[in-house]
């Protein structure tokens, strides 16, 4: 396949060290022809593939919004609608310029509200220095920019509570069990290593709280940087923080407790913010029905605070803005140590940092990366593999039969590492020579 070949509309399937390949999946059971297979041969070839990389030292799982649109459909029947742009009664024209050129550059097409976050902060930075240097002059032009500072603030809000209905859409949706089914079974899967592995490093680049919201359904615990309880706080100092449990009748020797998944959002969060130079989580109910702009209140209005998103970004220089510095830190961390394997779900490439990352990660030949994504959208997962020479090290699951949340729960993510009657059944019936026995009558 080269380079100038989009995945676009195709289902790609690469593992180990195979060629790539282009698959028409049927459910049929009858006669198949070239490149056609049924899910349950396919089961029978990546299932146990990815078993073994979830085994790895060192699991890290990002994230991408592909996780959010994949549930909110299953939920609603629809997809979420997109990200929509601000509308500034200044600059505009200067605005949306300078983020087209930068959507082009990174190759995500068209420019969308995050490109118009970074390019006004760029804006308001410039300005800011040229007014500093002409204290009594460019009234105009100073009117204008706290005009469009507000404004700025305003769209940030509008687009808060975009996100807050994506998730009111979700819970209040008629198909919100089997959504929660399939989200919850797809956390698990990598959620449920043995606590004698290393936790899983779990990533997300979404601002919703999708991810928290089926982590507390599925009893997965999650453990980020922010401390306490009322109001949590942010902070740089990172232990490594763990959870334990006393078995009974034995003291002084703690377990690990299963279930436990070192969590970070790398672009921030729908109920983060900025308060006093502090960045805190506060109390907002998942999709909640309430007027959430007394969290994000506007310059002047006598409040204080800033909604703590991050957008997506060209430029690396503005990763080392707190508190993103310390994000993106565990996610080099994690994923840059031999034995590690990061599989990446509905990310579609598109923010260059975390690429970089993820090369980097590459150069170390006992890593391995897994990608599976519904769409390659502007061909950036094709270029992204292309960019690299380690096709070796790289697990494709392209297309709308591998992306789809629910073929790749009830099909190929493995089956809970801590599942304890499943392995005992599997040892009886080796020690009784039926083994394979149970395996030609379809046992798994």
């Amino acid at each position: 396949m080269t380079d100038q070949e989009a995945w676009e509309g195709k289902n790609i399937l690469k593992i180990k060290s195979d060629e790539l390949k282009t698959i028409k999946v049927i459910q049929d059971t009858g006669e198949l022809y070239e490149n056609e297979q049924t899910p349950d041969e396919l089961r029978k070839e990546i299932e146990p593939w990815l078993t073994a990389l979830f085994q790895c030292e060192h699991l890290s799982l990002l994230v991408g919004a592909g996780l959010s649109y994949a549930v909110h459909d299953m939920a609603a029947g629809k997809l979420p609608d997109g990200m929509s742009t601000i509308e500034f009664s200044v600059f505009d024209e200067q605005i949306g310029k300078a983020a087209e050129e930068s959507a082009k550059k990174s190759g995500r097409g068209e420019a969308n509200i995050e490109d118009q976050i970074r390019v006004a902060n760029d804006l308001i930075k410039g300005m800011e220095i040229y007014l500093s240097s002409d204290p009594y002059g460019g009234k105009k032009l100073r009117k204008e920019l706290d005009k469009f500072k507000t404004e700025l603030v305003e769209g940030i809000g509008a687009f808060a509570r975009d996100v807050l209905q994506t998730e009111r859409n979700i819970v209040t949706a008629n198909n919100i069990e089997a959504a929660v089914d399939y989200l919850t079974s797809f956390l698990v899967s990598f959620s449920s290593r043995t606590a004698q592995r290393e936790r899983l490093n779990l990533f997300t680049t979404n601002y919703d709280r999708i991810i928290e919201f089926g982590s507390e359904l599925a009893g997965v615990r999650l453990i980020d940087r922010f401390v306490g309880n009322i109001n949590p706080v942010f902070r740089s100092s990172r232990l490594r923080v763990d959870m334990h449990y006393n078995p009974p009748g034995i003291r002084g020797e703690p377990r690990y407790l299963e279930g436990v998944v070192h969590f970070t959002k790398l672009h921030g969060s729908l109920d983060w913010i900025d308060q006093d130079n502090v960045v805190r989580r506060f109390a907002l109910p998942f999709g909640a029905s309430v007027d959430i702009d007394q969290y994000y209140p506007a310059p002047g209005s006598g409040g204080s605070g800033r909604l703590m998103i991050y957008p997506n970004a060209s430029k690396d220089r503005e990763t080392a803005e707190y508190p993103y510095v310390d994000l993106f830190r565990d996610l080099a961390a994690a994923i840059c140590q031999p034995n590690s394997t990061l599989v990446v779900y509905g990310y579609s490439f598109g923010d260059d940092h975390i690429n970089r990352m993820i090369k980097d990660m590459l150069t170390i030949p006992s890593t391995h990366l897994v990608i599976i994504v519904r769409s390659d959208t502007g061909g950036r997962v094709n270029r992204f593999y292309n960019s690299v020479g380690h096709h070796a090290q790289i697990t494709l699951l392209v297309g709308g039969h591998f992306g789809d949340l629910k073929n790749l729960v009830d099909y190929y993510l493995p089956k809970p590492a801590i599942d304890r009657t499943t392995v005992r059944m599997a040892e009886l019936l080796k020690s009784r020579g039926l083994a394979s026995m149970h395996q030609e009558n379809g046992g798994d």
